[in-house]
């Protein structure tokens, strides 16, 4: 099997560094020595374990991937960049005719999807990369549609911890908000508790030290009006391992799909998780 060649942008950023790292390792993929960056990054180059990736400026990126596509050949890239870069981002992947895979969240997500259905490629476009997460959101969701009211009178308590760097609310607990109220409580997305402070994720969360810089902890907590009946739902994750491994999958779906001929195509993380269906 010929690797599969992917452009990793958004280097040199945490996330983005570790699905480098994974894919780097694969012998199914060739991690290409180059990744689109922002205009506010210094460093010409980026290290990926022992490996070299040089960043390219938004100044420079179409006078380059023209040069890239003519040396290299089809490639897909993967774009874990800022929320304020994911329509410009894609427009250029579109405009150069580039598959990509979307873990990058906000933007105008309907101009993101129309952009790649009026091209010639195709997309897998997920706020969330974690399979599993994004499996368990499909599990609520069918629950949701199927079981409306199942919690009435219930209260719900959600708490979510993620580093301290990290400022906005979780996007996956104010997903949960929808189904839940769907489902009978009564909750708003201001009621959420969001926890950023260090201390209190070590010492009361007692979330591992090394983790504390990276991970993404959710609890959701459903108690009975007369307090007797009480149910409680969690994921917690350490470290961003988990979204690399998505992403793979998703790197593989995409080529699949591309190789069958698919244009114009977007595709989620739950068609991912449906592949041999």
């Amino acid at each position: 099997m010929t690797p599969i060649n992917v452009m990793i942008n958004g280097l040199p950023g945490n996330v983005t560094a570790r699905i480098a790292s994974h894919i780097l390792k694969d012998n199914r993929f060739r991690l290409m020595p180059w990744s689109l960056t922002g205009p506010d990054i210094a460093d010409e180059t980026c290290r990926v374990d022992d490996f070299s990736v040089r960043l390219i400026r938004p100044g420079h990126r179409d006078a380059e991937i023209e040069k890239i596509k003519q040396s290299e050949g089809d490639f897909i890239a993967v774009d874990f960049t800022l929320p304020a870069a994911v329509n410009d981002n894609a427009d250029f992947y579109c405009r150069h005719n580039i598959a990509f895979v979307m873990g990058t969240t906000g933007g105008d997500r309907t101009r993101l999807e129309q952009c790649v259905r009026d091209a010639a490629v195709s997309a897998v476009i997920a706020p969330n990369m974690a399979k599993q997460i994004v499996g368990f959101q499909a599990m609520m969701a069918y629950a949701a549609e199927n079981f409306p009211g199942l919690f009435d009178g219930y209260t719900l308590d959600i708490r979510e911890s993620h580093q301290q760097t990290k400022v906005d609310t979780s996007g996956t607990a104010k997903a949960m908000v929808r189904y839940f109220n769907r489902l009978g409580t009564e909750f708003t997305e201001d009621q959420i508790v969001k926890i950023r402070d260090p201390e209190v994720q070590k010492n009361q969360w007692k979330i591992p030290e090394p983790y504390i810089n990276g991970h993404a902890w959710h609890t959701y907590t459903l108690t009975a009006p007369d307090k007797t009946a009480q149910f409680t739902f969690s994921h917690n994750i350490n470290g961003r391992d988990i979204y690399a491994w998505g992403t793979v999958d998703a790197i593989l779906f995409l080529q699949k799909k591309i190789a069958a001929g698919s244009t114009g195509e977007v595709f989620t993380m739950l068609d991912v998780l449906k592949k041999d269906k």
